[in-house]
């Protein structure tokens, strides 16, 4: 059984934003807010691999592809939130949260599924800036090719 790429690459985009926390928590940046920012590369990248898969068998499509673009983002968006959840659980919950980034949404001392729902907020809203971006590029680089 094959799996569709926006699942394959909804698990790149989760697989790379897990590594990259685990190592900014590792190094003791998990605090740093900015830090944060970088996911929206590995959410790009994995949009961009959709995207350009999707081009490549000739679907060209605005709304396919879109939607295409934004489950693979929201997939690994979700997939990255479930993982957090967990490992903010495992690591001691609203006592880890404190060492977190206190810069978030709802600002104040948000307890563990607080802070996560804030995540998810931000995640969704770094997620639909990447997929209409990437789309209009995908877009703009088709309509120059004909």
């Amino acid at each position: 059984m094959k799996l569709p790429k926006e699942l394959i690459n909804a698990i790149i985009i989760f697989a790379g934003i897990s590594i990259y926390f685990l190592v900014i928590d590792f190094l003791g940046l998990s605090d740093v807010l900015w830090l944060r920012m970088v996911n929206v590369l590995f959410v790009f990248y994995g949009v961009t691999r959709t995207l350009s898969s999707n081009i490549a068998e000739g679907k060209t499509g605005y709304v396919a592809n879109l939607l295409s673009a934004a489950t693979t983002a929201f997939g690994g968006v979700f997939l990255s939130v479930i993982s957090l959840v967990a490992y903010i659980h495992i690591r001691g919950g609203d006592e880890y949260v404190s060492n977190l980034s206190a810069d978030l949404l709802f600002g104040g001392k948000p307890a563990a599924n607080q802070y996560c729902i804030g995540i998810l907020f931000e995640g969704i809203a770094s997620a639909l800036m990447v997929v209409f971006v990437s789309v209009q590029f995908w877009r703009r680089k088709m309509a120059a090719q004909d």
